[in-house]
C-alpha cells in the first residue's frame, strides 16, 4: 500500500514537474523584434531555411544554364581584364567592389542619422524597383532569343520578334513598377518574401555570370570579411542600421543570453538579401566555371549546412552575419571538389 501511494503520488507529480521544466524553459527563450517591414529581408521559419536558399540557387542556376550554355553569352564583368592580368586583376577587382559596398554602406548610415530610418525605405525600394527591371530584361531577352532561334524560319520572323520584344519591354517595366509600390506599401510577408527573393537570385545569377574565377573569389572572401565587421563590430554599418530601426537596448537581457540564462527564439528567421545573392552567386559562377552539375551540388549542400551552423550561433546573438561561415564552405567545397574532378578522376 505504501509502495503504491509512492508510485501514484510520484505519477501524479511528473506532469507538474514536466509543466514547470516547460515553463522554465520558455521563460529562457527571448523573442526577437524583427526590423521593419521594408528591411530586405526574407522571413521563414527556422525549420524551413534550406527552402529560400534551394529555390535562388536553383533558379539563378538555371538562368546561368540558359544564358552561357545554352545562348553561349559570355561577359566578363570586373574593371580589370583577368585575360589580361590573371589573378592581380581578380583582386584589384574584389578589392574594388568591396570598397564600392564599404562606402555605400556609411554613406546610407550617414543619411540615415540625418534623415530618418524611414529615408532606408525609399533608398531599398528604389534600389529593388532598378535591379528588378535591369535584371529582368536583361534574362527575359535571352529566353526569347533562345524561343525564336529554336522556331523553324518564316517570313516576318523579324518583325515578329521586335514586337513581341516591345510587348515584353513595357510589361516587365509595367510589372517592375507595380512591385516597387507593392514593396513600399504592402505589409504582406508573402509578397515582399518573394521580391527579396526574386532580386536576390537574378543578381546572383548576373555576378555569376559576368564575374571570372579570381574576381568572384575575390568578391566573396571580401564580402564575407566585410559582413563580419558590418554585423558584429558596434559601429559597424549593419548593426547600427538594426539598432536603429528595432530600438532596441536592454543590456540585461543580453547579459543573461551571454550568461547562458536566456536564449532568443530561433524558431523564424530572416535571411537578408545580400545572402541569397551571394550564394546564388558562388553556385551560379560554379556551373559556370567548371560546368559541372556534382561540383555545383555539393557547393550549394555546403552552403546550406553553413548557413544551418549560423543559425545554431542565432540562440546567443541578436544578429549574425549570414556569409562568412556559408561561403567559405562553399568556395572550400568546390575549389576541392573541382581539384578532385580535374587532377583525379
Amino acid at each position: 500500500m505504501s509502495d503504491n501511494h509512492n508510485k501514484n503520488e510520484l505519477s501524479n507529480s511528473e506532469p507538474l514537474r514536466s509543466k514547470e521544466l516547460n515553463e522554465e524553459l520558455e521563460k529562457k527563450l527571448v523573442e526577437k523584434k524583427f526590423v521593419p517591414h521594408f528591411f530586405p529581408t526574407f522571413t521563414v521559419k527556422r525549420i524551413f531555411y534550406p527552402i529560400p536558399v534551394l529555390i535562388a540557387i536553383i533558379c539563378a542556376g538555371f538562368l546561368t544554364y540558359l544564358t552561357y550554355c545554352v545562348a553561349g553569352i559570355q561577359i566578363e564583368g570586373g574593371y580589370f581584364s583577368e585575360a589580361e592580368y590573371g589573378f592581380t586583376a581578380g583582386l584589384l577587382n574584389g578589392i574594388i567592389f568591396t570598397v564600392i559596398a564599404v562606402v555605400s554602406a556609411f554613406i546610407i548610415i550617414f543619411l540615415v542619422k540625418k534623415k530618418g530610418i524611414n529615408v532606408l525605405k525609399y533608398i531599398f525600394g528604389f534600389s529593388i524597383g532598378f535591379l528588378i527591371i535591369l535584371q529582368t530584361l536583361f534574362f527575359a531577352e535571352i529566353i526569347l532569343y533562345l524561343i525564336f532561334i529554336s522556331l523553324p524560319p518564316f517570313s516576318n520572323i523579324q518583325l515578329i520578334y521586335d514586337i513581341t520584344y516591345y510587348i515584353m519591354l513595357i510589361g516587365i517595366i509595367a510589372v517592375s513598377i507595380y512591385m516597387m509600390y507593392k514593396y513600399f506599401t504592402t505589409e504582406s510577408l508573402f509578397i515582399k518574401n518573394f521580391i527579396i527573393l526574386y532580386v536576390g537570385l537574378l543578381t546572383g545569377a548576373l555576378l555569376g555570370i559576368m564575374m571570372p574565377l579570381w574576381t568572384t573569389i575575390a568578391i566573396l572572401i571580401g564580402i564575407s570579411l566585410w559582413d563580419i565587421f558590418a554585423v558584429l563590430y558596434k559601429k559597424g554599418p549593419i548593426k547600427q542600421m538594426i539598432d536603429l530601426a528595432s530600438d532596441i537596448s536592454d543590456e540585461e537581457i543580453e547579459e543573461k543570453i551571454k550568461t547562458g540564462e536566456f536564449e532568443y527564439d530561433t524558431s523564424k528567421l530572416e535571411l537578408g538579401i545580400g545572402d541569397l545573392v551571394f550564394y546564388s552567386m558562388l553556385t551560379s559562377a560554379t556551373l559556370v566555371i567548371t560546368e559541372n552539375i556534382i561540383i555545383l551540388i555539393l557547393t550549394a549542400l555546403a552552403i546550406i549546412i553553413g548557413t544551418g551552423i549560423t543559425i545554431q550561433g542565432l540562440k546567443r546573438n541578436k544578429i549574425l552575419p549570414g556569409l562568412p561561415i556559408s561561403i567559405f564552405l562553399g568556395l572550400g567545397t568546390f575549389l576541392i571538389s573541382w581539384a578532385i574532378f580535374v587532377y583525379i578522376i
